[in-house]
């Protein structure tokens, strides 16, 4: 018989890639997700190949009925909008980290012998060093932050009271095809195809560390693929080098061929823009960000294919395919 996997938020852009190298690999998939941020599209490809099932993640009896059957748990339902946990953190509370303990109940319920919980680079909070190892102080500047380091924790307490193998994967910002409208790569990739400058808050020198998509669901099968006593364990998903804002706006131009104007904006944390009115710019902005991935490169030989160039080129080619994917309604501000 087939491993069977549940992937929490499966049909979402990080999910929904998931699930489509978990069925690549032979295993059998069903997808839990409630289809407020995912959408049935990502999963086209696929549909006649996995099993749907339509259900929240706060449903808890649901949830676990569902969840019965299967050897593996990918949990990746979140909620993603920094804005919306910063002006109403108990939604975020209740998403991230009620939910995840859901998920983590009914794990224990039905015998699941090991979880991926998607975590995040926003538990370690503004910089002390880079690259940030693991060891990293954790000092959320964010309440999603909060989120996301309490499911670790209590990730930690399920594996010391009920056995129960959990790797969290903390992503650094994850891109490609069928990334959610929103966060900058996106912004410049919508607004070079519509000959628009690229805008940029402050001077673009802040850092940020890029994953792509295909990259990070090759370690997380590799998580999944592995005889290794994990325990609970913590992996930085990440390539280990920064990129300023301006340098990924100069290679966003490079690959798209135009000769697009690059504009500058002084907005301050938590204004709008004034070139892109449904644009906040966030407060508490992180300044750097960017993870070391030793850990993951030592336990589990992995090394990211992907380099920003081409990852972007892949993405740009998608977008420029599928125009109405980025609707204006979409925004995530992450």
């Amino acid at each position: 018989m087939k491993e069977r996997v549940f992937v929490t938020g499966g049909a979402g852009f990080i999910g929904s890639h998931i699930v489509e190298a978990l069925l690549q690999e032979g295993y059998e998939v069903t997808v839990y997700d409630n289809f407020s941020s995912g959408r049935r599209e990502n999963l086209n490809n696929i549909i006649n190949d996995i099993k749907i099932i339509e259900g929240d993640i706060l449903d808890y009896e649901k949830l676990k009925k569902s969840m019965k059957g299967h050897q593996y748990v990918s949990h990746q339902a979140a909620q993603l909008e920094i804005l919306r946990c910063i002006e109403d953190p108990l939604i975020d509370l209740r998403i991230n980290t009620i939910g995840t303990l859901n998920v983590l109940k009914a794990c224990v319920e039905n015998r699941i012998s090991k979880v991926i919980n998607a975590s995040s680079a926003c538990v370690y909070g503004q910089a002390q060093y880079i690259p940030q190892d693991e060891n990293h102080p954790t000092n959320p500047n964010w309440p999603y932050g909060v989120s996301k380091l309490a499911t670790e924790k209590y990730a930690n307490i399920y594996h010391e009271s009920y056995g129960v193998s959990i790797i969290n994967l903390r992503y650094s910002i994850v891109y490609g095809e069928r990334e959610w409208l929103g966060r900058v790569l996106t912004m410049f990739l919508k607004r070079i195809l519509e000959d628009k400058p690229l805008v940029i808050f402050g001077k673009g020198d802040q850092l940020r560390d890029f994953i792509y998509v295909k990259d990070l669901v090759k370690f997380h099968n590799l998580c999944f693929g592995s005889n290794k006593n994990l325990g609970n364990n913590v992996y930085n998903v990440s390539t280990g080098i920064g990129v300023s804002i301006k340098e990924l706006a100069n290679i966003v131009i490079e690959v798209s061929g135009k000769s697009t104007e690059i504009v500058f904006e002084n907005v301050k944390e938590g204004e709008f823009s004034r070139y892109m009115p449904n644009r906040k710019r966030i407060p508490a902005e992180l300044k750097r960000m960017v993870l070391d991935n030793e850990r993951a490169k030592r336990d589990f030989n992995w090394y990211p294919a992907t380099n920003l160039k081409e990852g972007i080129e892949r993405e740009l080619s998608w977008i420029a395919e599928n125009p109405s994917y980025w609707r204006q309604t979409d925004i995530i501000h992450v």
